[in-house]
């Protein structure tokens, strides 16, 4: 049988526990010390664990590490967007988001163009689930996917949903009228305003905007079943190979108190 050398005890260098004096570790830190290195383990409690708890505690605590690695990949920050965000010039009562590379994967791939639109500086920036970002499928997506999310309890919520133009054309770089009428357009992105389901009947106004060279469909509609909220606005176009879709969504209470706060960051959307 073969052998294989082992270091003696006083080839190996082991620092003392004044060198970590300096050091105060947070648990996270603490756990992975206990994990690499038994002095600064010693730092974060009074003893040394047996062995068998030691291994029961690693299965423990790896659990949360799962979740941490699998987190939102979004820069989202969950405190009032006028805290970060600049006035808008046309309003000063609204502030202004521009996406830019650093928001979204799909932005960071070059799938979708830059957007912006305005919000009221009392709304918050709320993180998109790492399933539903297209992270995992970025830079070729079959799906839609969602961009960003805002919301305010009191007023409702807005996302940005983004299609691939394969999933909706075969033409490459169309524009919104290449791949149909306005009513086209809604059947196929509508399950994606309400939540669940589209159906024609809910939706009460059509119309067609232009803003320089780019064509915009805008939609309202009443969805008393939507998971979404039972009033919705949405807004699309087509850029580069991706339909881009603004939702601005709200119950009963909060669309009485909010549809022309809702109607203007509608207003405002542009890609």
């Amino acid at each position: 049988m073969a052998t294989f050398p082992v270091a003696p005890v006083s080839s190996i260098t082991i620092l003392s526990s004044s060198s970590y004096s300096s050091f105060k570790l947070s648990p996270l830190r603490a756990f992975r010390a206990s994990v690499s290195d038994p002095i600064l383990a010693s730092r974060s409690q009074s003893q040394y664990t047996p062995r068998r708890d030691f291994l029961k505690g690693i299965a423990v605590q790896a659990l949360p590490l799962l979740f941490l690695k699998d987190s939102s990949p979004s820069l989202a920050r969950e405190v009032e967007v006028g805290s970060y965000l600049p006035p808008s010039p046309s309003d000063p009562s609204f502030v202004l988001f521009k996406a830019s590379p650093k928001d979204t994967p799909a932005l960071r791939a070059g799938n979708v163009q830059p957007y912006q639109f305005v919000l009221p500086p009392t709304w918050k920036q709320t993180r998109v689930a790492n399933i539903l970002s297209g992270n995992y499928c970025q830079p070729k997506c079959a799906e839609p996917w969602v961009e960003v999310k805002f919301e305010d309890e009191k007023q409702g919520k807005i996302q940005v949903v983004a299609s691939p133009l394969i999933r909706l054309t075969n033409k490459p770089n169309a524009t919104i009228e290449d791949i149909g009428s306005p009513d086209r357009v809604i059947a196929s992105l509508g399950p994606f305003v309400t939540g669940n389901t589209y159906d024609p009947e809910e939706l009460l106004e059509t119309s067609v905007e232009k803003q320089g060279d780019q064509t915009y469909y805008r939609y309202e509609l009443e969805t008393p079943y939507a998971l979404t909220g039972s009033h919705n606005l949405a807004k699309a176009t087509a850029k580069g190979n991706t339909v881009v879709l603004f939702v601005a969504s709200a119950n009963d209470k909060q669309w009485q108190a909010s549809q022309k706060t809702l109607k203007a960051m509608l207003d405002s959307f542009q890609v």
